[in-house]
């Protein structure tokens, strides 16, 4: 408490005063896993972890923080992959506890949940009720939905059901003065002046705290087919992804692309895993068609797709789950290949989108650039092809020294970024911007809208207290951009 002295002394007792001593956390084992970042990129400071169980409680926090004027870094489950949820000293404030379903509406086909819901209970409970939440992650058992809405989350369903700003309605949000602005309403279409919600969403707790949301639901898909194929080129997979759309339109459910470095890593470190097609090839694609008729001839369509891609030689081979356990086993190859890159070493990760119609262009020219840059460097462009969103990975060569390596990451930065730049693109697609993207938005952003955002920032955090120096950086308090 020492950063702060008397002010922060006095603000962590009246903290304690209205959550409890349980909930204000201050012992540095007990605040260890919320001062540092998922991959171990970041590692910041605190002076506490408060874990406030309801929206007035979470007012009162920010009241508080604001009156002593100490920052306010607002934590889900702690996955993401930017350094957007590390503190730099201030208050950690969870939202772990605001964790109830408050109310499922079938004939409107909404789901209100408090931010700190598990993305997989949100699931589940749509799922007792009969009905689909779509977002789907790999990190669903764990990471939170206030964390989804902060960052616009994406997934592998986007092609379908659009990302985490698609499947929004309505809003709570806390603002940094500690007033509660009630946007709670599942409304499809409102009018009424700006649509503030989308201010919130994807602003990473940068201009408020988002404590509720009400949710879309979708019917329930009960007939569903999977299918991995496997191309000579990115190329010939984008030219299946055309047909596959125009034939089938939304019931093509995911086109997720995998390059032959993914599938061996995955191979080499999951036990169980099983090379799904007799030969290697250069790229590869996992394919879902899913429809809410139960007699919906899925499978049909997706063979009468794939042969006439097969006779022009756009599909090498492939092969269709016969059964859950074989498709589940399928999509398995594409869920673990996140988890199995560190396995390798050091990862240089660029989240990145681009036009559908220059993705294959994208991985071709970005792969060129990176291999002739390092030789050695092994390249891992994997995604979700239907809207554009490429995870263009560096693994670091084998035998080179981690530390090393990632001390090319700004030079390998500008590398990708220069042609995601080049392609229209953009340096973030669905893990946000965090720390580790903040300045690389200088160089790639549109001056006008940063100053927007700087503007937006200034107005509704006059005192830089929310999770300051993430996104944009304002004032001089702003912690060191890229991992050290």
């Amino acid at each position: 408490m020492t950063a702060y002295g008397s002010i922060g002394t006095a603000l962590v007792q009246v903290l304690t005063n209205r959550l409890g001593e349980a909930y204000v956390l201050t012992a540095a084992g007990d605040i260890e896993g919320h001062i540092t970042e998922a991959r171990g990129l970041y590692r910041g400071e605190a002076l506490a972890v408060v874990r406030p169980k309801n929206r007035d409680e979470v007012a009162f926090v920010l009241k508080e923080c604001a009156k002593a004027g100490v920052p306010v870094v607002p934590q889900g489950g702690n996955t993401g992959l930017v350094g957007g949820g590390v503190p730099y000293g201030g208050v950690v404030l969870s939202l772990a506890r605001l964790d109830k379903v408050r109310e499922i509406d079938p004939i409107n086909a909404t789901i209100t949940v408090e931010a700190g819901c598990i993305l997989k209970a949100v699931q589940d409970a749509a799922n007792d009720a009969g009905y689909l939440f779509p977002l789907s992650l790999a990190s669903e058992g764990s990471c939170r939905i206030g964390g989804n809405l902060a960052t616009n989350a994406g997934g592998t369903a986007v092609l379908r059901y659009g990302n985490m700003r698609d499947l929004t309605l309505g809003l709570e949000v806390v603002l940094a003065d500690g007033r509660v602005w009630d946007g709670l309403k599942g409304l499809r279409k409102d009018n009424t002046g700006y649509d503030l919600k989308d201010l919130f969403i994807g602003s990473e707790g940068t201009l408020g705290i988002i404590t509720a949301a009400v949710l879309k639901l979708f019917p329930k898909p009960y007939s569903r087919v999977t299918a991995f194929i496997g191309c000579s080129s990115p190329y010939d997979a984008l030219k299946v992804f055309q047909r596959l759309r125009e034939a089938t339109g939304d019931q093509l459910t995911a086109f997720e692309y995998v390059p032959e470095f993914g599938i061996e890593i995955v191979l080499k470190h999951m036990p169980g895993s099983i090379r799904p097609l007799a030969e290697k090839h250069n790229s590869y694609a996992l394919i879902e068609l899913s429809s809410p008729q139960k007699d919906a001839d899925l499978q049909g369509q997706l063979e009468a797709v794939l042969g006439e891609a097969f006779e022009e030689g756009l599909v090498q081979d492939a092969v269709i789950g016969s059964s859950e356990a074989q498709s589940q086993a399928l999509w398995g190859l594409r869920e673990h290949l996140s988890e199995v890159q560190r396995m390798e070493g050091g990862s240089i990760k660029h989240d990145v989108a681009v036009p559908v119609s220059r993705v294959a262009e994208f991985i071709d020219i970005a792969t060129k650039a990176c291999e002739t840059e390092m030789p050695g460097v092994r390249v891992c462009a994997f995604g979700h092809f239907g809207d554009g969103n490429i995870h263009f990975n560096l693994t670091q060569p084998v035998g080179m020294d981690k530390a090393a390596y990632l001390s090319e990451w700004e030079r390998f930065n500008r590398i990708v970024h220069d042609i995601v730049h080049g392609v229209n693109g953009s340096i973030s697609a669905e893990h946000g911007v965090g720390l580790i993207k903040r300045d690389e938005l200088v160089l790639y952003k549109d001056a006008v809208a940063l100053d927007l955002m700087r503007s937006l920032k200034r107005a509704l955090d006059p005192q830089n207290i929310l999770n300051p120096g993430k996104v944009v950086s304002i004032g001089d308090n702003a912690p060191a951009a890229l991992p050290k």
